[in-house]
């Protein structure tokens, strides 16, 4: 690959001066680009230097240290771009090297390669991210490499383009079935990756800032009341099964999130409240007061190898609560709805296979509503940061409390 100039004498123009063109020579084709604003007369071109001379002191300055910087900087540009073809093990062809020319070579990175970067970029979030954020991160990146290689589509910062975006979205929906909240986590991770890389000067690339993959609301899957005592009160033989039940009630009477029940410690329980440092919002000393049912648990586990509640696995936590909730007849049939792209998906199971660890901090809000907690209260002790995430559970309160009163109150004869 040779990158070279010259002039173009059958352009002169009305002064006598020629423009100067740059020759790019790569794998047998050629590519001419004209140097846009450089000329100079042909007795001032160096045709063995390939720049342009300066006058003579009796003549009139012909612009040579800005054309040859110039020059200079289109040179080092293409070159660079050599540089990057043979590194990332790209076949140069001339439609390729043409695209580079006409959009810009802004993004192209000799020492950043898209995935050893990805790596870096997980590696720097240790100390600062959540265990849950680097496993999202690792499982994204992933999920990119699969795409690459099914897709044969060479991943790279600069190839991060609208064009990728809609093969990425086709790849998804049409190969992986996924869902669109899980495709809209895809695109923020990339996106978050990709504003990291480019806030280091890893690339120039900023198409991804147009990419659009919107979460859609999907249902609040919760305990009622009476499903929540009727698991509560349940005993079962099996003290595995106990055990999963105590911890996963302990976040519906607490609002705590799993990460923070697995971490707690005697030192965080006082006579009335709980304090600890929250995992995820890395609130410090946070105070969350004790109801009745939260202080049985509790001493239910004193002075046990357990205290001060039982802990295991997110992983087994999450298939052992379904057969708890099974078990407690727990089986209401329950409507979900889901979509991969444009095509909707409904399904209707019972209530059991839709519990998880999530689901108890879910319970606690919108129970906690219901029974007439006021919000910012209810807000205070879960910590709740986004408003639109909690006006869901407000409105399902809202909802509960409508459909009560069209149950009791608007039943009652009016007539004398």
């Amino acid at each position: 690959m040779q990158v070279s100039f010259h002039l173009r004498k059958d352009k002169i123009n009305k002064e006598g001066k020629v423009p100067v063109r740059m020759l790019i020579s790569a794998n047998g084709f050629k590519i001419f680009k004209g140097v846009s604003g450089v000329n100079c007369f042909e007795k001032h071109w160096d045709s063995r230097n390939e720049r342009i001379k300066t006058p003579r002191k009796t003549e009139e300055y012909n612009f040579c240290i800005e054309y040859n910087k110039k020059l200079d900087e289109m040179e080092g540009d293409v070159k660079k771009l050599f540089r990057y073809i043979l590194l990332n093990e790209i076949i140069s062809t001339k439609e390729f090297i043409t695209e580079k020319l006409k959009s810009g070579l802004e993004s192209v990175s000799l020492t950043n390669e898209f995935f050893p970067s990805f790596e870096e970029f997980i590696e720097k979030g240790k100390n600062i991210k959540t265990d849950g954020t680097l496993r999202r991160y690792k499982t994204a990146l992933n999920f990119y490499k699969d795409f690459g290689e099914y897709e044969d589509y060479p991943l790279r910062f600069d190839t991060i383009t609208v064009d990728f975006f809609e093969k990425f979205r086709d790849y998804a929906f049409e190969h992986k079935n996924t869902l669109n909240n899980y495709f809209s986590k895809l695109i923020s991770v990339l996106k978050t990756f990709m504003n990291w890389s480019y806030d280091r000067g890893y690339h120039e690339n900023l198409d991804f800032r147009k990419f659009k993959a919107p979460e859609q609301e999907i249902e609040v899957i919760y305990l009622t009341m009476e499903e929540l005592m009727q698991l509560f009160n349940h005993k079962f033989d099996s003290q595995r099964l106990e055990h999963v039940k105590d911890t996963y009630c302990f976040g519906c009477f607490t609002g705590l999130r799993f990460s923070d029940i697995k971490q707690l410690r005697v030192s965080n329980v006082f006579e009335d409240h709980l304090k600890l440092n929250i995992k995820k919002t890395k609130t410090i000393d946070h105070k969350i007061p004790l109801n009745n049912f939260a202080k049985e648990l509790l001493e239910k586990y004193r002075d046990t190898i357990y205290e001060p509640i039982p802990s295991i696995s997110a992983e087994k936590f999450n298939k052992y609560i379904k057969e708890c909730c099974e078990k407690a007849k727990i089986n209401t049939p329950t409507s979900i709805t889901r979509y991969i792209g444009k095509k909707r998906l409904d399904k209707t199971v019972p209530k059991y296979e839709l519990i998880t660890s999530h689901t108890a901090r879910k319970t606690f809000v919108t129970n906690s509503l219901v029974l007439g907690m006021k919000e910012m209260v209810v807000r205070n002790i879960t910590g709740h940061k986004k408003e639109e995430s909690f006006r869901r559970y407000v409105k399902i309160a809202e909802d509960l409390k409508r459909s009560e009163m069209d149950n009791t109150w608007d039943k009652v004869n009016m007539k004398k």
